[in-house]
């Protein structure tokens, strides 16, 4: 096949395959020469048996606190290695933190975390394999779909937004000719263009010093960058209405933003087939399994491990220089209980951490990180609909996957893809197959925004939630007024901020956090003895990909110190 033509996207990928689409997507951008780059620096860090050989470390006792996937991936590593391991974690009937598959039913689902995952992220992608879960194609762009801003409603066409919303905004001559996704590629994928490659790749490293480039970038929010391309405020409004999802880290560190588009993070995306939440459940399944299938390891050399769900650590202590002490909330005593540790693994977000208490102080960086990092607050409301109205009439007007954006509160609606086995989706031509039908009953993720209309919308009381978002879904689909009030027959929401032990979403920078924290976050404390993981220790916020790789390197970095300490004294 020509590299001009777009390669398919099939169920499970191959490595190969899934290379083949980054390459396609950097091609796309210009930018084909990122992709060794790119694929080194998403890979996951080497085995810890490269450290030392499987079962060396049996008897030394190392805690994790968090069974979120970072948490699980370090102790997963940790195992061959035979640690002694205790996983601590605050709720008492839930396992993958963040990643939350809300099931109405076994099988009509949504994702009330993390919904996707690129091709690019070879961590998460390891571990996908390792326990051979299912994957199907994310859709997430569909021409079918609408923008919905001012009262106007137009598909998600170049031309009808041009045509219809444009007017609505006070543009220069020359920007009411500007296509809007050349606005979007003059603040990304051009600015990213102008970094040499060798300077690119720090957008995906952790680094004590960063080039100068990447230090002036990382000042910027992309308000800033829209005011350097000498935009008029009617076209930063348009930007923003339009893209309403970016509009929600329209302050944020540009970087942020930058990095995705530099690792394609939106060109081709996956999901698990039956929900997310189906790979730290695999993690759980093989921790507590004596006999488990996924080590080549033999089982008397594997490590023991003891979860405690429903304990929330409280405090971390250094008793001496070779002991971490940590006081948890037994649920069974009406007192704390404390326990005596060679090692701890803290993979709980620095926004829950901030609660525990610490002593001594980490060092200052640490802690400035700790009370200063930015966590970005997200809402989401799921409702399930006995019928797919989405789905519903003409060709051109079925909406299979892909998102709908508007200027309301709800910011983004977002269509299930399991539907996308009904069509080719490189042609959009119908395949008809069983269990095609919209007449089946599905869910939709009908708000999922970030930041104040997080906020905004999320600390409505539930019911009137609930209203406002079926009038706002009705708005943008065109539909009656209360239409949705007899096809919505259940809902689920979340708001992240609410959810004490994880008040936010996602780690997020203020601009020039990359610079001054990236670094100090990912360094063990009290004399190698507390090491951290979690997407916000990695550079892949808000992305599995870093919760994953994060709690693989701790594991990594935590057998070294292991080595020297207990076999090179």
């Amino acid at each position: 096949m020509s590299e001009n033509y777009m390669p398919p996207q099939p169920n499970n990928p191959t490595k190969e395959e899934r290379y083949k689409l980054i390459k396609y997507a950097l091609k796309e951008n210009n930018r084909l020469e990122d992709l060794q780059n790119i694929i080194k620096l998403m890979s996951p860090p080497p085995d810890v048996t490269s450290v030392l050989p499987p079962g060396k470390c049996k008897g030394v006792k190392v805690a994790i606190i968090g069974a979120g996937e970072a948490g699980l991936s370090a102790a997963f590593e940790l195992r061959k290695l035979g640690f002694n391991i205790t996983v601590f974690e605050a709720l008492e009937n839930k396992i993958g933190g963040r990643v939350y598959t809300y099931y109405f039913t076994e099988d009509l689902y949504g994702e009330l975390g993390p919904m996707r995952i690129p091709v690019s992220h070879e961590a998460t992608w390891h571990y996908i394999n390792l326990f051979n879960l299912d994957t199907r194609p994310f859709i997430q762009t569909n021409p079918n779909t609408y923008i919905y801003v001012q009262n106007t409603r137009v598909m998600n066409d170049g031309n009808e937004i041009m045509k219809y919303i444009y007017p609505k905004f006070k543009l220069t001559p020359i920007e009411g000719t500007i296509p809007f996704d050349e606005y979007l590629e003059c603040i990304y994928s051009k600015r990213l263009l102008k970094i040499p490659k060798s300077v690119r790749k720090e957008l995906l490293q952790i680094k004590k010093v960063y080039d100068p480039q990447i230090v002036y970038l990382d000042t910027l929010n992309v308000r800033n960058v829209c005011q350097l391309l000498g935009l008029s405020e009617g076209a930063i409004n348009l930007i923003q209405s339009v893209a309403s999802f970016d509009s929600a880290f329209f302050y944020y560190a540009f970087t942020e933003l930058l990095k995705d588009e530099y690792a394609v993070n939106f060109s081709f995306l996956y999901e698990i087939v039956g929900g997310l939440i189906k790979l730290p459940l695999a993690f759980y399944k093989s921790l507590v399994n004596p006999y488990p299938k996924e080590y080549s390891i033999p089982n008397n050399l594997l490590g023991k491990i003891v979860f405690k769900q429903g304990t929330p650590v409280e405090g971390i202590y250094q008793e001496d220089k070779d002991k971490v002490i940590l006081k948890y909330n037994n649920k069974y005593l009406n007192k704390p209980s404390f326990e005596k540790f060679d090692f701890v693994i803290c993979a709980i977000p620095f926004s829950s951490l901030r609660n525990v208490d610490i002593y001594p102080g980490f060092s200052n960086r640490k802690m400035q990180a700790i009370r200063e990092v930015n966590y970005a607050t997200s809402q989401r409301t799921l409702f399930l609909c006995k019928k797919r109205f989405w789905e519903e009439g003409p060709p051109n007007k079925r909406i299979i996957g892909g998102g709908s954006y508007t200027d309301l509160p709800i910011t983004t609606i977002w269509y299930p893809s399991d539907h996308g086995k009904c069509y080719d989706l490189n042609t959009f031509k119908r395949k008809y197959k069983k269990g095609c039908s919209p007449y089946e009953p599905g869910v939709l993720l009908a708000s999922y925004n970030f930041n104040l209309d997080a906020i905004r919308l999320g600390n409505l009381d539930e019911e009137r939630r609930f209203e406002e978002i079926k009038r706002q879904v009705e708005l943008v689909h065109g539909l009656p007024k209360y239409y949705l009030d007899d096809i919505v027959i259940d809902y689920k929401s979340i708001n992240w901020n609410d959810l004490q032990w994880f008040l936010g979403a996602v780690c997020f920078f203020q601009p020039e956090q990359k610079r001054v924290f990236s670094y100090a976050m990912t360094k063990p404390e009290y004399n190698l003895r507390v090491f951290f993981a979690g997407e916000h220790i990695s550079v892949h916020h808000g992305w599995q990909q870093g919760a994953l790789e994060s709690g693989m390197k701790a594991a990594y970095d935590l057998a070294k110190v292991c080595k020297k300490v207990f076999y090179f004294k």
